[in-house]
Order: C-alpha cells, then sequence, then structure tokens
C-alpha cells in the first residue's frame, strides 16, 4: 500500500483531520496570544503642536460607544466595515483632512487654494501633504501631535460629523434626529483615531497600520507588490488544489465497491413525543425566513431611492435598524432551523426518546422571548430609545452580532441548553458512529463559539481593531468554521440515513472535508482582518486559506444525485425527493456563495478596492442562503415530512419545488445587478481613490441596476411565501391518505 493510499484511507483521513485541527487551532491560540503587539494603539491625548487637547483616550472609547449604540454601522462603515449605502467614516475623515491639508499648505507655498494650484504646484504640495501625513503624525500610546494643519482639519471634520449625524444624509437615507450635538463630537475622536490606522505608518515599516489600505491618491496611498503576490499565490494554489481534490475524490472516494451497500432509506411509521414538539418550530422558522425576506427588498428599495420613503416614513423605520434587523433575522431562523435538525436527528441515533420531551418546548418558548426581545432592543437601541441600557438590551451596534448583551447570554443558554438535550440521547447510543460524532462535537462548538464576540462580557471591547477580530470569530469561524462541520455530518448522516450513499462513502468523504475546513476555514478567517488594523502577514494567511471548503460536499452530492435519480426511477419511488432537493441545492449555492463568488472577492489585489463596496453582497448572500439557509429548510421538511409518513397524510412536492426554484434562481439573479454596480465601484477606488467609490454620485449612473434588482427580490420574497404556505398547508390541513 502506497503512502497516498494509507493516507486517504479512513484511519488516515482521521488522522489527516485531527492534525489540521490541532495544528490550525495552536496557530489561531499563537496569534491571538500576540494580538496586542501588532494592533494599533489608542494614545491617551491627542493635542495640536500648539498644545490644545484635541481629544483623550476616553474621548475614543465613549465615541466607539455611541458609534455602536446608535448602530452607524449598519449605515455606514469603519475601516471598510459595515453597510455599504453610507459612508466609510474613516475615508471621509482621512479624504477631508488631505483636501484641508492641500488648501492649507498650497496657500503657505503658494498663495494659492488646492483646487487653484497648477500640476507642478500641487506636486510639491502633494510631498508636503505626504511629509505631514507620515513624518510628522505618528500614532502611538501616548500622545500624537497634529501640526497646525492637521489640527484644523480634524476641526473642519468634527464640524462636518456633528452635522450628518444629527441633521441626516436624506441623500443616502440617514434621517437624522436621533444622535445629539456632544454625542457626535465623541465619535468624531473615534473616527479620527481609525483615520490615524489608515493614514500614519506603523513603527520601522513604510506602510500604514491597515495596511495602505484606502487607496487614496491625494498622498500617494495605493496597491501595494505584496497584496499582487499573494494574489497570485492564491490562483495558482488555488487550480493546483482543487485538480487535486478532484482526483482524490474520485480515485480514493466515489469509486465503487461491489462490497459496498446502500443502506435502506429511513422508513418512518411513528414519531417520536419531542419530534411531534418540533412541528411549533417549522412556522416560526420559515415565517422569521419570509420577513427576513421582505425586509431586505424594502432595503432594496432604499438602495434605489435612498432620499424617498417606501410605503413606511424612514422616520419610523431608518434604514441602519432595518438592516440590522435583516441580518440579526437570518442568523436567528437558520440557527434555529439547524437546532430542529440536531434534535430532529438525536431520537433516530439513540433509537429512544428523551426522558422529558416537554424539555424542548421550553427551549422553544426561551428562543421565542430571545428572537422577540432582541429585535425590539435592536429597534429601541438604535433610535436613542435606550441611552442608559443599550448595551444590555439595545443594540449592540456590531454588525451581524448586533444583539443586545442580555440577548446574546440569552441566546448562549439556549444554545447550550439544546447541546445538552442532544448529546444526552445519542452519547451512549449503540448506533454512535464518526457520522454522529462530528454532528455532536460541531453542535458543541456551534454553542460555545458564540462566546467569542462577548468578549468583554460586561461592556465593549475598547479597541476596535481586537473588537473586531473576535467579532469574525463569530461571523467566520462561527459560520464557515463550527457550521460547516455540523453541516458536513448532517449532509453525511442524511446521505446514508436516505439510501443515497454507502456509509464508507459517506464517512470517508466527510472526513475528507472535515480536513480541508479545518485546514482552510480557521486561519482562512485571515482575509478579514487585511485592512483594519492587524499586521501585514495577514495578508499571506488570509489569502492562501480560503474557498476549497464546499468542493466536497459538492462532490457528495453529484454522487447522491446520481443515486437520487435511480431510486426515483424505481417502483418503490423516493419519499424523501423534497429533502434532499434542499440538501442538493444548499450544496451547489454553497461552492457558488463560498467558492466562486468568495474567490471574487478574497484576493487581495481585488479586495483592495472591492472592500466595503456592494462587490461582497452577493458573496455574502448565496453563501449565507445556500451553505446553511438551504439545509435549515431541509431540517424543518424532514421535520414536516416525519409528520407526513407517521400519521399517513397526504404529500406533494409541486409548492416545495416553485418555492426552490424561486428562492435559487432568484438568489443567482439577485448576484448579477450587484456584481456590476460593485465593479463599478471598484474601477473607481483604482482610478481616482475609494472616497470617491462610497459616494452616491458613484452609484447613480447605475441604478437601472438597482431597479433590475426588483425580479429577484420579488421572485425570493414569493419562493419564501410559498414555502410557508407549504409547510403550513403540509402540517396542519393534509388530509389523510386514502
Amino acid at each position: 500500500m502506497s503512502l497516498l493510499d494509507r493516507l486517504m484511507s479512513r484511519k488516515g483521513l482521521y488522522a489527516t483531520f485531527w492534525f489540521f485541527a490541532i495544528f490550525m487551532v495552536t496557530a489561531l491560540i499563537y496569534f491571538t496570544a500576540n494580538l496586542q503587539k501588532e494592533v494599533p494603539p489608542i494614545p491617551k491625548v491627542v493635542v495640536s503642536e500648539a498644545g490644545e487637547v484635541l481629544y483623550t483616550y476616553d474621548d475614543v472609547i465613549e465615541g466607539k460607544g455611541y458609534f455602536q449604540q446608535f448602530d452607524l454601522m449598519d449605515w455606514g462603515t469603519l475601516l471598510g466595515m459595515g453597510a455599504y449605502i453610507g459612508p466609510d467614516f474613516t475615508t471621509d475623515f482621512m479624504h477631508k483632512r488631505a483636501e484641508s491639508l492641500y488648501d492649507f499648505y498650497g496657500y503657505q507655498m503658494y498663495g494659492k487654494r488646492g483646487k487653484d494650484l497648477t500640476k507642478i504646484e500641487r506636486g510639491a504640495v502633494k510631498e508636503r501633504v505626504k511629509q505631514d501625513f507620515h513624518q510628522e503624525t505618528a500614532l502611538n500610546e501616548e500622545q500624537v501631535i497634529y501640526t497646525t494643519a492637521s489640527a484644523e482639519a480634524y476641526k473642519k471634520n468634527v464640524e462636518y460629523l456633528v452635522d450628518l449625524l444629527v441633521n441626516g444624509d436624506r441623500e443616502r437615507a440617514f434621517t437624522g434626529g436621533v444622535i445629539r450635538p456632544d454625542e457626535a463630537r465623541k465619535i468624531a475622536a473615534f473616527i479620527d483615531w481609525s483615520q490615524l490606522v489608515a493614514s500614519s505608518l506603523r513603527p520601522g515599516t513604510d506602510r500604514t497600520w491597515s495596511n495602505d489600505w484606502p487607496p487614496e491618491p491625494l498622498v500617494d496611498q495605493g496597491n501595494s507588490w505584496i497584496n499582487n503576490y499573494y494574489s497570485l499565490w492564491e490562483f495558482l494554489l488555488l487550480w493546483t488544489l482543487t485538480i487535486l481534490v478532484i482526483f482524490l475524490s474520485y480515485e480514493y472516494l466515489f469509486k465503487k465497491d461491489e462490497h459496498d451497500q446502500l443502506s435502506e432509506p429511513m422508513k418512518i411509521t411513528s414519531i417520536f413525543p419531542s419530534q411531534k414538539k418540533l412541528l411549533k418550530y417549522v412556522p416560526i422558522v420559515a415565517g422569521l425566513f419570509l420577513v427576513q425576506l421582505i425586509i431586505g427588498g424594502y432595503l432594496s428599495h432604499l438602495y434605489t431611492e435612498p432620499s424617498k420613503d417606501f410605503i413606511i416614513s424612514q422616520e419610523i423605520l431608518p434604514f441602519n435598524v432595518l438592516r440590522s434587523i435583516h441580518t440579526q433575522l437570518a442568523i436567528l431562523w437558520v440557527a434555529v432551523g439547524w437546532l430542529v435538525g440536531g434534535l430532529l436527528i438525536a431520537p433516530w441515533v439513540a433509537n429512544k426518546d428523551h426522558k422529558f420531551p416537554w424539555l424542548v418546548d421550553v427551549l422553544w418558548a426561551a428562543l421565542v422571548v430571545v428572537a422577540v426581545g432582541g429585535i425590539i432592543g435592536l429597534y429601541m437601541g438604535a433610535t436613542g430609545q435606550m441611552r442608559d441600557v443599550w448595551f444590555w438590551f439595545g443594540n449592540e451596534g456590531r454588525e451581524l452580532i448586533n444583539l443586545g448583551r442580555f440577548w446574546d447570554i440569552g441566546l448562549v443558554i439556549g444554545l447550550v441548553f439544546w447541546f445538552l438535550l442532544v448529546i444526552s440521547l445519542i452519547r451512549k447510543a449503540a448506533t454512535n458512529n464518526p457520522l454522529v460524532s462530528t454532528i455532536i462535537w460541531s453542535a458543541f462548538a456551534i454553542a460555545t463559539l458564540y462566546m467569542a464576540g462577548m468578549m468583554p462580557l460586561h461592556k465593549i471591547m475598547p479597541n476596535f481593531t481586537v473588537d473586531d477580530y473576535y467579532r469574525w470569530w463569530v461571523i467566520h469561524l462561527w459560520v464557515e468554521l463550527t457550521f460547516e462541520l455540523f453541516a458536513a455530518g448532517s449532509l453525511a448522516f442524511f446521505t446514508v440515513s436516505l439510501g443515497l450513499v454507502s456509509h464508507k462513502v459517506a464517512v470517508k468523504t466527510m472526513l475528507f472535508e472535515l480536513a480541508l475546513i479545518t485546514m482552510s476555514g480557521t486561519l482562512g478567517v485571515g482575509h478579514h482582518y487585511w485592512w483594519q488594523g492587524l499586521d501585514q502577514y495577514w495578508i499571506a494567511i488570509g489569502g492562501i486559506f480560503s474557498a476549497l471548503e464546499p468542493l466536497p460536499l459538492a462532490l457528495l452530492m453529484i454522487e447522491a444525485w446520481k443515486q437520487q435519480r435511480e431510486l426515483s426511477a424505481s417502483e418503490s419511488g423516493f419519499a424523501f425527493n423534497t429533502v434532499f432537493m434542499w440538501l442538493a441545492g444548499s450544496a451547489f449555492l454553497n461552492w457558488i456563495g463560498a467558492g466562486f463568488l468568495g474567490m471574487v472577492i478574497n484576493t487581495p489585489t481585488i479586495n483592495y478596492y472591492s472592500h466595503g463596496t456592494y462587490l461582497i453582497m452577493p458573496h455574502g448572500h448565496v453563501a449565507l442562503l445556500g451553505a446553511f439557509g438551504y439545509i435549515s429548510l431541509a431540517f424543518i421538511y424532514m421535520t414536516a415530512r416525519t409528520n407526513s409518513l407517521a400519521n399517513n397524510l397526504e404529500w406533494s412536492d409541486t409548492l416545495t419545488k416553485w418555492g426552490f426554484w424561486l428562492l435559487t434562481i432568484g438568489v443567482l439573479l439577485f448576484a448579477i445587478p450587484t456584481i456590476v454596480i460593485g465593479f463599478h465601484q471598484a474601477e473607481i477606488a483604482h482610478d481616482y481613490g475609494y472616497y470617491y467609490a462610497r459616494l452616491r454620485e458613484a452609484v447613480e449612473p447605475l441604478k437601472g441596476w438597482l431597479w433590475i434588482r426588483i425580479i429577484p427580490d420579488s421572485m425570493m420574497i414569493l419562493g419564501g411565501a410559498l414555502v410557508l404556505f407549504d409547510l403550513v398547508k403540509k402540517m396542519y390541513f393534509s388530509k389523510k391518505m386514502a
């Protein structure tokens, strides 16, 4: 037996998975332990060269708190992180500071304003401005000293921001009227700190703390060779390893063995009491999904016509509040659907039910309280109605993990409770196997990793770069590592249980997938760390570990689809076509969203210009719906089908197929206009600087593409409505079969 044969054996794949898991987690712990050595410091005080105190450390921290409290990250971005309709606050301050310095030094050197300088004069002034930015201004822990020119620029930026936040910007869907002038001035201190991160040089280097992001021609800040270098290696490695993965999959995983036996498709004649209690979860999941889609359609109208109200006044439903609710609903309905999957699978694996099935009702009630309370808090917090308790019960203002800390704790308790319910049944099951073990321990990781975004527990994290580092632990590692592990185990379990793939093939393919997930997904979080204040080595780490995770799942689904066609054509038919359709759709959209569209933005060179633009949207939407949303829908359809088979109820796939194809085609069509607009913004960032890419004027010429979104958005809303109607009809209004 060759070394490759041993490596691709079940034992070899198991060892490979654990090697990558231990090595990658150890590396991540090492980088985390040394985090404080590389993050940009917050100075004790920022003063002018005349000695005037402009702001202090406490002002920056207080400003960060207000920035979060009023959820400005769901309107604009900071260091490119956040929503895309508003400005990038960092770039705004940096660009306006540069313009102010051109005026100051232009008048000092030539008696002219910046716009009146000749090309030769402008070149000389540019060198003086660069000297102010890079040599006379240094970010450190003790004291930052601004030149007279930069101090004046800061004061102008403060007045600009106070006017923007207090009075609003109707052209970009921000109504104002919530933030007070004193609060806005504190926010200005926080934003100016981020401007220092983007514009001042990291000690001992010729690059800024943000690795020379954003592109700003006024100070000759642009893309570096290192970004192109690692982008090239990323493509070379991706193509090489893709060919290798396909070869290994078909040579060692999917090769037919005459001794392999498929399991008989699961035959359900009864339903456990705890599984019956899951039926009340089904309309909740489908209902939250539909509400999220409707809000998404509403938001797309505001993206298109930000200065106009749509049905309801923006004074009542501000853009940033709706966006935070939109993203939190996605996390809630997907997570609850996955909880249903774990609770549905557990009794089948153990071949017995919970001792106290009513605990499933307790979990349901707790999740409803967290969902309702959390959504109310998102609204009241961001609209200034919870100024004293916003951190605990309001909107925490960190994109994608906005829930107030009290609701965070409630969600974690619910996740841990769910894990205990699942493991209490299957830990001693006679049918325990690698598929089940993967489900158990990935469930544990899902329940615990969310806590990474809750540090420190009782207050905000002072440093934005550190805060964002852990925020991406939840968003990337929770979603693209632990959820992927759970998905791999669940898909393998279902494909075996439904009689689509042999146990041997499923286990080996799952182990291969787990190895790839831990290899690329763990340190792959680094592609979120390129521009928000971490050191340059993250460009290498994040650029190399990327986009391979979905491939084996897609290959598994191809094999399963072949077997499903055979079963469907047989006389006995196939009872789980609906469930399989969502699973296969998940694998396909997973590859499109996380793999293909992920690679559109995950090379450093492209991301340097596209960071924080519309080009990010297709990746996020298609990947979330495909990789996780469709599995959630597969779980709730499996629950409904279990109820149907156990009670001999009528079942039709017609409405399900309509819902599926409307959603699938809709989300793929959604990607087209956002890609077109995103490439246009990236081109502007490349040619003129990132500041101009984020102006409304950059998007306005492509307004037709924004209106085209009516088609995919309407398709998806209709598809979500059909899914909800279909599930309610199947569970509550189906007749007994004759």
